[in-house]
């Protein structure tokens, strides 16, 4: 069986979310923090991670990613707390 992806929402210094996949939110949120990760996250550094969930597969993240990045900033938080809480 293979391991759980992640939908994860990051705030960042200067008040902006960044939203992104994985399979260890540990790992990414580290490599975001010392400028190994997303082009914007080197811009505008990582403060914390805020929220995430769980998938089973790649794809389902990767549509929860999409869905997630379309909402304006004020849903975003509330969409991620929304699915936490519905599992």
């Amino acid at each position: 069986m293979s391991q759980p992806w992640h939908l994860y929402l990051i705030e960042c210094r200067n008040g902006a979310f960044y939203a992104g996949i994985t399979t260890d939110i540990t790992a990414r949120f580290t490599a975001h923090a010392t400028g190994k990760g997303a082009r914007f996250t080197r811009a505008n550094p990582p403060v914390r991670v805020l929220a995430s969930a769980e998938f089973p597969d790649r794809s389902s993240a990767s549509r929860a990613e999409w869905f997630i990045k379309q909402l304006p900033r004020a849903k975003k938080l509330a969409y991620l707390e929304g699915i936490h809480h519905d599992q």
